[in-house]
């Protein structure tokens, strides 16, 4: 039989279950593509990573990230995550508080800091990407999937950064938690286009403690609602920068998302010119080994 160290770890929170839950298998250099892709069926998160030695110069580690039905070449949640779980396993070690994950997608850089009180935040670089606005008729169909009227201010756009979400900014934080997507028409559209799935944001009012409320559905890859995603976060910020509103909502800022699922993940926002940052902390649940 084999055994693999395996954890299951709160991404973008601090209080066990209220954050995105990620499973981390180590030492995965023996499993095969299909190995992983079932194990990830098996345990059913959103997204289940394996830990394999780097191939890459410079690389602290290889990881391959893996949804229920589909590897994908990066996501944020697992980024920090499975950082989290390495740091906390010793098995690496930042430099000059960086790390540097490879994944499908190249080598990911990551910052580590801590809080005054003593919080170990760790906040990944968006891999650079494309964004593709979408046309008047597109537009309208998303409205219809997502099931709510759209701001309207800029329109929505695919971000492609190594994940594909399409961002759909709707007017307030309210509209974000009543929308009601038609699931099945938003599989249908996303598995034809390759798309990981849509994601929409509205700003909170002010005195919140967030900046905004975002919502992640990724139904094409098995994901219904996903609870807290720093990738689809990671999009928004590209979103903003390109379309002008980064300063309006702010250059550093928080994102709540979850509260629609019962979680209450919170993120952190960087737009510079020249990078975008998502941080978040992260806590393990559980920590044992699989066995098969």
């Amino acid at each position: 039989m084999a055994r693999h160290p395996f954890k299951t770890v709160d991404v973008f929170t601090a209080t066990p279950f209220r954050g995105n839950p990620l499973a981390i298998v180590f030492d995965a250099d023996d499993l095969s593509t299909a190995q992983m892709q079932r194990i990830a069926n098996w345990i059913n998160l959103s997204e289940t990573t394996f830990v394999l030695r780097p191939t890459q110069a410079g690389a602290d580690y290889r990881v391959r990230i893996f949804t229920p039905s589909a590897e994908l070449p990066f996501a944020g949640h697992p980024t920090i995550g499975t950082a989290h779980a390495l740091l906390e396993a010793g098995s690496i070690a930042p430099r000059d508080g960086v790390l540097l994950q490879e994944c499908a997608r190249g080598l990911v850089r990551l910052d580590v800091t801590h809080a005054a009180d003593g919080a170990r935040w760790i906040a990944f670089e968006l891999p650079a990407g494309t964004i593709t606005p979408l046309d008047a008729a597109q537009a309208d169909e998303l409205a219809r999937i997502v099931g709510t009227p759209l701001a309207g201010i800029a329109p929505p756009a695919l971000v492609d950064a190594g994940t594909r979400w399409v961002v759909a900014q709707l007017p307030d934080a309210r509209a974000v938690l009543a929308a009601a997507p038609d699931l099945a028409r938003m599989k249908a559209h996303d598995a034809a286009s390759g798309n990981t799935g849509v994601i929409v944001f509205g700003p909170h009012d002010d005195g919140a403690g967030a900046r905004i409320e975002v919502r992640a559905f990724a139904p094409a890859h098995g994901v219904d609602e996903d609870p807290v995603c720093g990738s689809g976060n990671g999009s928004i910020a590209a979103y903003l920068r390109h379309t002008g509103q980064a300063d309006a909502f702010g250059r550093d800022f928080l994102s709540s998302q979850g509260a629609a699922v019962g979680r209450a993940g919170i993120l952190r926002l960087q737009t510079g010119e020249n990078a975008i940052r998502v941080g978040g902390n992260a806590v393990t649940c559980v920590d044992g080994c699989l066995t098969f």
